[in-house]
């Protein structure tokens, strides 16, 4: 990749990324790490990262040569057991502010102090999070961008139609509040990114006015790995996530139990990191095991017969289907899981949204192994023309 590594006019570019794109695992590092590589192959690029304690340096990832500076941004401590979150959750219900937020907020100065004396052509704010930091951008760079991985407040709004009682009233004060946040600053940059055509909308229906651009989630672009195809299933993701660990619970109680029943040998494999959060559910019979974080999420899931995607609130568009469409695997998807992607019910994926349809599409998939290898085959063939990382950087012009 060529870079302009120099500090002439117009050369550099400011990356303000609340969660580090190396290594690239999970979807919010993938996402981010693409549009990272898109700039670094265009600008010396000047990197504000933060880090959670007791975390490794982030600093250490980053493949050589592709940031001339990198800021590590300390978080403060949180306590995370479940009395210490309740008193964060409720102090934030009062003063209006959500989670994340909250987290990333306060870093204004020392953001500055990092540009000070520096010229960006393009500051790029990852997270509609840290969308607070326009200020600190637009004082340094000639555009701002914003690059929205989700619409938070659309994502609380479904989280507190799907969750629990208690749960969901906290994500339905935390979607106006995230809502309130959107429209005060989303209309402020110059650019704003949505993963999909979907999320566009609703981000101009938030800011009104604003240059919206679609930046699809994409990966880096991997040869069909070796299909292994064991008597097996797979989710993937960040089991703490709350969307993802709503989908587990989902799939437990509603559909695993008929499933497993039809099928004695099949096995759930949850894969991904903070397994702790699903660990309960793997206990010794049920069939369900927890891989934790994987090296190649995409050779995990070549493993397996088929990919569920239980999901009951999202917003952007998933990487764990197209992980699995790279990896050749069939996927049975909720449609708001699938939401955002180009999809076709039969064709290069299977959609069910009530318990009884998605165990008789899982059930349709492991009893044929030539529609396994016909949607899988359509999905990767969609991944080739669509969501590698050059695929998604023709779209762009920052």
């Amino acid at each position: 990749m060529k870079k302009r590594g120099n500090d002439s006019a117009g050369s550099a570019a400011l990356f303000l990324c609340p969660e580090a794109p190396y290594p690239v695992a999970g979807g919010g590092a993938l996402r981010s790490a693409s549009l990272f590589e898109y700039l670094a192959s265009r600008y010396a690029m000047d990197v504000v990262l933060f880090r959670e304690p007791g975390t490794a340096d982030p600093r250490q990832w980053f493949p050589e040569g592709l940031a001339r500076r990198i800021c590590v941004l300390d978080l403060p401590y949180h306590q995370r057991h479940a009395g210490a979150r309740a008193w964060r959750n409720a102090r934030r219900i009062v003063t209006g502010v959500t989670p994340l937020v909250d987290r990333f907020s306060g870093f204004g100065r020392a953001v500055e102090r990092f540009t000070a004396g520096h010229r960006y052509e393009v500051a790029v704010v990852e997270h509609s999070w840290c969308a607070g930091y326009y200020k600190q951008a637009a004082a340094a760079a000639s555009r701002t961008v914003l690059d929205l991985h989700n619409i938070e407040s659309v994502l609380h709004s479904r989280c507190g139609r799907s969750e629990p009682a208690a749960q969901a009233l906290v994500h339905r004060v935390f979607a106006r509040a995230s809502l309130a946040f959107e429209r005060e600053w989303l209309p402020r940059y110059g650019c704003l990114l949505a993963a999909s055509e979907q999320d566009a909308g609703k981000a101009r229906r938030i800011a009104p006015g604003a240059r919206v651009l679609v930046y699809p989630n994409a990966l880096p672009a991997v040869p069909l790995p070796p299909r292994a195809e064991e008597h097996a299933l797979a989710f993937s993701g960040n089991m703490e996530y709350h969307p993802n660990l709503s989908a587990v619970r989902f799939f437990v109680r509603d559909v695993w139990p008929a499933l497993r029943a039809r099928n004695p040998e099949l096995v759930w494999r949850l894969v991904g990191k903070n397994e702790h959060a699903v660990r309960r559910y793997a206990a010794p019979g049920t069939g369900i095991e927890c891989s934790g974080p994987v090296a190649d999420a995409v050779s995990e899931l070549a493993r397996v017969k088929v990919a569920v995607v239980p999901l009951l609130a999202a917003s952007g568009t998933r990487l764990k289907i197209l992980e699995a469409w790279a990896a050749g695997t069939p996927v049975v998807s909720t449609r708001v899981g699938a939401e955002g992607l180009p999809v076709i019910d039969g064709e290069n994926i299977l959609l069910a949204d009530s318990p009884a349809n998605f165990r008789e599409a899982v059930e349709a998939l492991l009893a044929n192994h030539e529609l396994r290898r016909r949607i899988g085959l359509a999905g990767r063939s969609l991944f080739e023309s669509c969501f590698t990382w050059q695929a998604a950087w023709s779209r762009l012009d920052l």
